[in-house]
């Protein structure tokens, strides 16, 4: 599985690169903020809403610590996805958040 840090992230984000990233963490952990232009798919919903995503586009996938975020990657990934798991998830997010 491809990890990448939180700061590679907000690096990538702060040089206006475009990221695909699926914050899986619960509807109440989402509303205390999410990285802006992430897109919520709770992790229990994350394999029935995988027609949702393109098969095309590379995926970051993000939830508190890293440990959902690596399940919702395996499963995708199983599904032929490109994903990333970012690593300590929103725990280790320093950059903003909407």
């Amino acid at each position: 599985m491809k990890t990448m840090t939180a700061k590679e992230v907000e690096q990538q984000l702060a040089e206006g690169k475009e990221l695909n990233i699926i914050d899986v963490r619960e509807d109440e952990e989402v509303a205390e903020g999410m990285i802006p232009g992430a897109k919520h798919i709770a992790l229990d919903t994350v394999e029935a809403r995988a027609g949702e995503l393109n098969k095309n586009k590379p995926y970051i996938m993000v939830c508190r610590s890293g440990g959902r975020s690596g399940r919702a990657s395996q499963i995708l990934e199983e599904k032929g996805f490109d994903v990333t798991n970012m690593e300590g998830g929103m725990m280790s997010w320093e950059g903003p958040t909407k």
